[in-house]
């Protein structure tokens, strides 16, 4: 775990996201979440923290493969959604 949020928010640090990952030559990571609710519908700061984080794997080497939402036993793939992923 690198971040524990609140019940509607977390703030999220690149550097802190990634640290792990260049701790071990990682060529790769996956995001992974869960929304308390229950409802893993991406929300706006999802995306928006999926794009931040796409644009630093690029200067860092270490591919985000796919950003997972967490919620009532089900998962959503930002990914496959197209959301946060430049074509």
């Amino acid at each position: 775990m690198v971040y524990q949020g609140s019940v509607n928010a977390a703030s999220v640090r690149a550097a802190e996201v990634f640290r792990n990952a260049v701790r071990h030559n990682s060529v790769g990571i996956v995001l992974v979440h869960n929304h308390p609710s229950g409802d893993s519908t991406p929300s706006s700061a999802d995306v928006n923290v999926t794009l931040e984080l796409v644009k630093a794997d690029d200067l860092l080497d270490i591919k985000v493969l796919d950003h997972l939402i967490i919620g009532q036993g089900r998962h959503v793939s930002l990914k496959r959604l197209g959301l946060g992923f430049p074509k």
